[in-house]
């Protein structure tokens, strides 16, 4: 641990001083306890637990759920290299692999002297200028070879993470195509400024008449939504901005916020007008931890230029403010719920519903949640108008859609068009040639072979949230999908049997396929597995774990094929194969140290 029992004391006395000594920003003070000592020693939760009146259980358990607190040392240099599919195209298990080496330590261990661990995070939303990895939760983009030799030297050196090269933690927004949201020219106050002129009822009018649908993958009409909280009993309405996109592939959400953040808090803004919320809350990914300071910034200019904060430009009684609360590495906090629950300071288990959140959300109050481009979108409802916006796209799906293309392309980046483009559109633009499959929506979405192409993003055709994933005939789409079900299992929150148990089977079957013993009886235990979880499991991570399974055997299986060696059942489990670890520490590979298969007995 870095400092003394002392230090622990004044970090934890000054968080929770700083949040006022309230349980619902437990996981904030976690957060910057670790960031002060780099962990959350004993201690220091005794310390908050004392400061609280919370049972150390519930501490103990918020700390344990999210993948970026640590209740044990792992070093001054946290390394978390990305785990997406994209990153591992472009050679990133190498890089680990070659780190580790340089650093004398192993994958997923700290160093004995305590200074570093190296391990990996599912996806850090840097996947169109990867290799990318995280450095206690700051991002570097680009990684190489030479930067890992100097980023080595910088770590056993101890130089501090403020004093590394700036250029390491350069993110391009690399913007592709531009439309009316990411080329919006809206000056800070102007969209607000309509709205007022209109009134709430009015503003709502315009919301409603845009059939601006929710953009965070399921398309709720957001003047419903609006309307469903402003209409609902409660003490309080809050507002709440969904900017957790930890789906792998996506990452709009980040340009947005860095290059336009004005436009999605004055988006948040609005609502706020209609519903009548007085407080706002960004729930910002742990992955997007650089970010955090540039938005209290524009956060601060607005409150100073009268679009937050009391009677915001001039109206009396139009009070509202927005906080950003920090995630921590979970991906199921995106579902709405479970993005509740964890502002709430709990651990993010998404919520039965009914109640939605609209009626039952934040502190059991009315609450509206919706996504980044969301919000930015009514930004330019307000100030254009809804019969403006719903002209553009096509008739079920107004307005446009921005995606986040990766993979085997020339120009990765974001790319805006109207909604109805064809799949064969966006891969002209972005360069990509001898393209195997689209991964539309990430994971959780679908995968497209190349007869699919004509196919259109839309609603009424492939609704996405914003992944855009380019494979190449050079990629194995099975191990594409087994990558995908490695990152449900992983992702799994564990409140559900099903989902906990299920997406560890799904991912087993896949290992055990990989591994030469599949038989056409594991594909039958794939479907099983899939109707299992789509039937039994509580959330949607469950639901859609076996998708991407389902769709490589649909449409590219030869890649299964390949890997069913046996004709009948066969375990998964192989001793010899077991065995080879310990053949390679004691160095030996004679008929001896090898087992017949068959039989269980040595050759």
């Amino acid at each position: 641990m870095t400092g003394s029992l002392d230090s622990v004391a004044e970090a934890v006395a000054a968080t929770v001083a700083r949040y006022r000594a309230n349980p619902h920003y437990v996981l904030q003070m976690l957060r910057e306890i670790q960031e002060a000592c780099d962990w959350i020693s004993p201690d220091a939760i005794d310390r908050l637990q004392e400061a609280l009146g919370l049972p150390r259980t519930k501490i103990e358990g918020v700390a344990g759920f999210y993948a970026f607190l640590y209740t044990r040392s792992r070093g001054r240099y946290r390394i978390l290299f990305s785990d997406n599919i994209t990153d591992r195209m472009l050679g990133n298990m190498e890089l680990l692999e070659y780190m580790c080496g340089q650093l004398w330590i192993e994958r997923g261990k700290t160093s004995e002297d305590a200074l570093v661990s190296v391990d990996t995070a599912s996806c850090t939303g840097m996947c169109d200028q990867g290799p990318a990895l995280l450095v206690n939760n700051y991002a570097i983009t680009r990684v190489t070879r030479q930067r890992v030799d100097e980023m080595c030297e910088l770590i056993r050196n101890k130089v501090a993470l403020a004093d590394w090269p700036r250029e390491y933690f350069r993110v391009e927004d690399q913007v592709r195509r531009k439309h009316i949201v990411l080329g919006n020219e809206l000056a800070p106050g102007e969209a607000l400024a309509a709205a007022l002129a209109r009134g709430p009822e009015g503003l709502l009018a315009e919301v409603k008449a845009s059939n601006l649908r929710g953009r965070g993958g399921a398309g709720f009409a957001t003047g419903l939504k609006w309307e469903a909280c402003r209409n609902a009993q409660g003490k309080a309405r809050y507002v709440v901005c969904n900017a957790d996109e930890g789906e792998p592939g996506t990452f709009k959400d980040r340009v947005l916020l860095a290059s336009h953040a004005d436009m999605v808090f004055e988006g948040m803004t609005l609502c706020a007008l209609v519903v009548g919320a007085a407080k706002g809350m960004l729930y910002l990914r742990g992955e997007y931890r650089y970010l955090l300071d540039h938005l209290n910034a524009v956060l601060e200019r607005r409150r100073q230029r009268n679009l937050l904060g009391a009677g915001i430009l001039g109206r009396s009684g139009f009070d509202f403010d927005i906080e950003i609360h920090l995630g921590a590495g979970a991906y199921v906090c995106g579902e709405e719920s479970a993005l509740i629950e964890s502002l709430e300071g709990k651990r993010g288990t998404p919520r039965n519903r009914p109640p939605f959140p609209v009626t039952h959300g934040y502190l059991d109050q009315p609450t509206v949640v919706n996504n980044v481009e969301t919000f930015a979108a009514s930004s330019l409802i307000a100030h254009r108008g809804g019969a403006w916006y719903a002209a553009i796209g096509t008739s079920a799906s107004a307005g446009t859609k921005i995606l986040s293309v990766s993979g085997d392309c020339a120009r990765p980046g974001l790319y805006e068009y109207p909604y109805g483009v064809s799949v064969s559109e966006v891969l002209d633009a972005c360069g990509a040639g001898d393209v195997q499959a689209v991964q539309v929506s990430g994971p959780s979405g679908v995968c497209l072979a190349a007869a699919e192409f004509g196919r259109r993003i839309a609603f009424e055709d492939i609704p996405t949230a914003g992944a855009f994933m380019v494979f190449d005939h050079s990629r194995d789409m099975f191990e594409v999908a087994r990558n995908f079900v490695h990152f449900f299992a992983h992702e799994s929150c564990g409140f559900c049997t099903p989902c906990r148990v299920g997406t560890s089977l799904l991912r087993n079957l896949m290992d055990k396929l990989k591994n030469g013993h599949g038989s056409p009886y594991d594909f039958a235990e794939i479907e099983k597995l899939n109707r299992i979880l789509q039937s039994m499991s509580h959330c949607g991570l469950g639901h859609s774990a076996c998708n991407p399974v389902l769709d490589t055997i649909a449409k590219f299986r030869p890649a299964y094929e390949r890997r069913l060696q046996q004709k009948e059942f066969e375990p998964a489990f192989d001793l010899d194969w077991a065995l080879e670890p310990a053949r390679q520490m004691t160095g030996r590979d004679d008929a001896g140290a090898h087992f017949n298969i068959g039989s269980g007995e040595k050759t």
